[in-house]
């Protein structure tokens, strides 16, 4: 249930990637709009823990499987489902969006594998950045603009909470504190009722049993917070379940696990 499938090896979201450059890219705009049409379909969007007080009011968070779990906002029940974000990518109001969709069409990426730096790159395929009549400019006399500097920034700061992310998931598998999850739902509607897997949440239980010097650390670090913040976000798993059956969109089969592929 909770993958982030991504076939082309790219990360989700993006269709190509091109660095950004004075001599390609001097009359390049990049223009606002009120609509999400990337997330449309999107069933579960990667979290950084610095987002997890706020993400913890709108949707359940919960983590993908793999050998290298990655905490996701869980938009849908199913693949190819988001109940908050339309077709058309209208966005349900006042939600709150993830950084790492906010940050599309922009990423920093290594140019190749050998790279030590990362560049700031966009997708060619995106209708937010091209030679238009509107819009901010990415580049003005030469020099990069403040959109773009914004941009850029915008995009450093990601990967650093993208590292303490990393830092947190590591700690919880240090501790064995992951264990798979399974949901079942029945409704009167249902012939019988519907398990979901295929997602990774933190046990309970083992929170429980931990070492109280661990603990205090925890409280102390602000790594306690995000474990509740995870576990109270669990609640919200039936408003998603609701949402989608309102919607005729609950798939005719029950999930089973799926393959982490977030990037």
């Amino acid at each position: 249930m909770a993958s982030v499938p991504q076939a082309s090896g790219l990360p989700l979201f993006y269709k190509e990637l091109v660095p950004l450059s004075l001599e390609d890219h001097g009359n390049l705009r990049a223009r606002r709009t009120d609509k999400a049409t990337w997330l449309a379909g999107q069933h579960a969007v990667p979290l950084t823990v610095e987002e997890f007080p706020m993400a913890q009011r709108h949707y359940p968070i919960v983590f993908s499987v793999g050998d290298n779990p990655v905490p996701l906002a869980l938009m849908g029940m199913s693949e190819g489902v988001n109940v908050y974000v339309g077709d058309d990518g209208v966005v349900q109001e006042d939600l709150y969006i993830p950084a790492y969709a906010r940050r599309y069409p922009f990423l920093l990426a290594k140019l190749n594998p050998q790279a030590e730096e990362l560049s700031l790159c966009y997708d060619p395929t995106s209708d937010l950045v091209g030679e238009f009549d509107e819009g901010a400019l990415l580049f003005e006399d030469g020099e990069p603009t403040e959109h773009i500097k914004n941009t850029l920034s915008f995009c450093e700061q990601f990967e650093i909470a993208g590292n303490k992310t990393a830092t947190f998931v590591k700690e919880l598998q240090k501790h064995d504190l992951l264990m798979d999850g399974e949901l079942t739902f029945n409704r009167d509607d249902l012939d019988k009722p519907m398990v979901y897997r295929g997602f990774k949440i933190i046990s309970q239980d083992k929170i429980r049993d931990l070492r109280g010097d661990l603990l205090r650390t925890w409280n102390k670090n602000g790594m306690l917070a995000l474990v509740f913040a995870h576990l109270i976000s669990l609640e919200l798993v039936r408003d998603v379940f609701a949402k989608q059956a309102q919607q005729g969109t609950l798939p005719q089969q029950p999930v089973t696990p799926a393959e982490e592929g977030a990037s």
